[in-house]
């Protein structure tokens, strides 16, 4: 039996970028019930890529109750709503078989990564507040965008002087953006910049110079769009609600490592369910950025831990 259920969870303060606000977290909660064990998933329905919760929950009511997760594959295209399905999955697999949901994939026992905190888009007298109180983390993620995105950036660097920078653009910028403000992004210390220009609007990347590393992340979604960025990224960000789940997130990892990307692991902004199987997926990734919970003022029980060694990979009692 599937089961879908939507959960609100309200964000610490507002969340910005280029394209709007938001004051909370609205995902759908897959559970499968089978043999007297419940698998869970999380998604979150994006509506940059067309999706509302009603044509999520669409999605998946359509799926017979006994779906496997190589037919879940055909089934539903990569989107949000296979990946909460292929993460029930997964994790009542796993519960299943009494193991670890890496024990049963055949994987190396996962550890903690590194992830970025997002600061969202603001003046820069409020970015530059919000990167001294998390001066402490170790990698900030700085959400841009706009026409005068220079004195933001300025004041983040200014807030948090030894932390680690990457940039997400949002699609909000021009090549020419992209160009008069790389030797800034340089003199700053600015290591990856996420998605510049447009998805679809992106070619001009393959005739410019990329001093800073550039990373698709609207451009990028499963293996079957990593051929279109070869000469216009160096970086790919994969997210289980763009790959459809872990199954096709770890197949799209590894092909991109294979021809030649760098690999980010991102998230939506959802709770520690959704983050705890992409924890498996970022093992090993050059960047990571699953800060999902850290901008809640409320979670799952049995939350992902976070602390100096970056987030832990997930209690049982949470996922897998």
């Amino acid at each position: 039996m599937i089961s879908i259920t939507e959960n609100r969870f309200r964000l610490a303060q507002a969340f910005t970028i280029s394209r709007g606000s938001r004051t909370e977290a609205r995902v759908l909660t897959v559970g499968i019930a089978r043999g007297g064990v419940t698998g869970q998933g999380e998604c979150v329905p994006y509506a940059r890529y067309g999706e509302t919760p009603d044509s999520v929950r669409a999605g998946i009511e359509n799926l017979p109750g006994d779906v496997t997760r190589d037919a879940l594959q055909a089934v539903l295209p990569a989107g949000a709503a296979r990946n909460a399905v292929d993460c029930a999955l997964w994790d009542l697999e796993a519960r299943l078989a009494g193991r670890r949901a890496w024990e049963h994939m055949g994987l190396a026992a996962p550890g903690p990564v590194v992830t970025a905190f997002t600061l969202s888009l603001g003046t820069p007298e409020d970015m530059r507040a919000a990167a001294t109180a998390n001066a402490h983390r170790p990698i900030l993620k700085i959400k841009l965008g706009t026409p005068d995105d220079m004195p933001r950036l300025e004041a983040v660097r200014a807030g948090a002087p030894r932390a680690r920078i990457i940039i997400d653009a949002n699609e909000g910028w021009s090549p020419e953006v992209y160009a008069d403000l790389t030797p800034y992004l340089l003199r700053l210390g600015v290591e990856l910049v996420e998605q510049p220009l447009p998805a679809g609007q992106d070619d001009m990347l393959a005739e410019i110079a990329r001093p800073v590393p550039v990373c698709a992340d609207e451009s990028c979604h499963d293996r079957a769009s990593l051929a279109a960025l070869k000469g216009k990224y160096d970086v790919v960000n994969l997210k289980l609600d763009k790959t459809g789940g872990l199954t096709e997130g770890l197949l799209t990892r590894d092909l991109a490592r294979r021809m030649g990307f760098r690999v980010m692991v991102g998230c939506m902004v959802g709770s520690s369910l959704a983050m705890a199987p992409a924890v498996l997926l970022a093992q090993g990734a050059d960047w990571t950025d699953l800060d999902g919970p850290l901008l809640l003022s409320e979670d799952r029980l049995h939350p992902l831990r976070y602390d100096s060694e970056g987030v832990h990979p997930p209690d049982p009692q949470l996922w897998g």
